[in-house]
């Protein structure tokens, strides 16, 4: 049992380096005090089903103080209105673009796709990514183009703020952001060439248009689940500059607004997080469970309650600390042994859709076959 709580004690105190160094050098999004209007921008938008949040983003999106750019949305086949909301939402601005997606062919996951037609419709030398319901300050493009030309980085990826209302996003969401700052040295992924430490967050990216052809666009990731994680780890691959911040104010997203889509949000993901092995997500939530749930249970056993006492202490600050650097509820920080069980009955659905055909999304089905092999995605 000693062993035991050396290994979670030693992994504790990692994790903790981690986050400290982590919340010390995480830059943020800050409004930029003057910007030039010389770069033309290219603001790119797949939605699917999206007329719940879809007039809001368009109009803040037209409402940015820097003004040199268009705003292209793909209505990837919805069977709602949001082709006609978008429009009416830009009230005649010209700066709008829709434009009704094709058919998804095999070997294209949706959203890769739809990404992949916005791409080639571009006139802009700067793209950026963003999804439907991302939420934008009036400030955030020429902060977004600031930070660019600061950091002079090839892909610059933003965190934004996580808005969470109900329990299972209180629970769920803020994990995460716990993952990056807490498990991943923000400094080996801006300075390092090792494709480990790469990461991206799909709900704003923001490229260089050459940049974004070296890597293949998102054609070289067509069927990847996971395709903002691979782009990144591609813009390694290839020596271009990733820089990653957090939105803070300038830019916010509320994922997910009830158990059910928290639940299937994640189980789509999970399991290419981990390269798409169930047994490396197995092993991932076995060892969650050793650091995060065993010194509950040790407290009840003597002789090792303080030191179960002093890791459980340890795991709760870990997760406080990093709700604190992403402005979520430290309170939520005592349910962490909750998380970590709803992340184990999420890998569990993640892994049966893996044997019964891929996870589900949005009314299809994804798949991670490369293009030209028979894809449902």
């Amino acid at each position: 049992m000693e062993y035991l709580l050396i290994f979670v004690s030693c992994v504790l105190i990692t994790i903790t380096v981690i986050t400290i160094w982590n919340v010390l050098i995480f830059p943020k999004l800050t409004i930029a005090n003057s910007t030039s209007e010389s770069v033309f921008v290219s603001i790119l938008i797949p939605a699917r089903n999206e007329a719940f949040a879809i007039g809001n983003t368009v109009k803040t999106i037209l409402s940015q103080t820097y003004s040199n750019f268009e705003l292209l949305i793909l209505d990837d086949n919805s069977n709602d209105d949001t082709s006609n909301i978008a429009i009416n939402a830009a009230n005649g601005d010209k700066r709008l673009r829709v434009i009704a997606g094709s058919p998804l062919p095999d070997g294209w996951a949706g959203k890769n796709y739809a990404c992949h037609q916005l791409s080639q419709q571009t006139m802009g030398e700067i793209f950026i990514f963003t999804d439907a319901d991302t939420q934008w300050q009036p400030q955030t493009l020429s902060a977004l183009l600031a930070e660019m030309q600061k950091s002079k980085a090839d892909l610059l990826t933003v965190w934004p703020y996580q808005k969470t209302v109900t329990w299972s996003e209180r629970l769920i969401v803020p994990l995460m952001m716990f993952a990056v700052i807490s498990y991943l040295p923000i400094w080996f992924t801006h300075y390092s060439l090792f494709s480990i430490f790469a990461a991206a967050n799909g709900q704003c990216m923001v490229w260089r248009r050459s940049a974004y052809q070296r890597v293949g666009g998102h054609q070289s990731v067509a069927a990847d689940v996971l395709e903002d994680v691979k782009l990144a780890r591609l813009a390694k691959k290839y020596k271009q500059k990733l820089w990653m911040v957090q939105g803070d104010d300038l830019l916010s997203c509320r994922m997910y607004k009830n158990w059910q889509e928290v639940f299937y949000g994640y189980a789509k993901n999970i399991l290419a997080g981990y390269g798409n092995s169930v047994f490396a997500l197995l092993i991932s939530t076995v060892f969650h469970w050793l650091i995060f749930i065993t010194p509950w249970i040790l407290l009840f056993i003597p002789p090792y309650q303080f030191w179960a006492l002093g890791l459980i202490m340890l795991g709760i600050g870990i997760r406080a600390l990093s709700a604190a650097a992403s402005g979520q509820r430290l309170i939520d920080a005592l349910a962490m042994p909750i998380s970590v069980i709803l992340m184990t009955r999420i890998a569990f659905q993640s892994i049966y859709w893996h044997f019964t055909g891929g996870p589900r999304w949005k009314g299809r089905i994804l798949t991670s076959h490369p293009v030209g092999r028979t894809s449902h995605g």
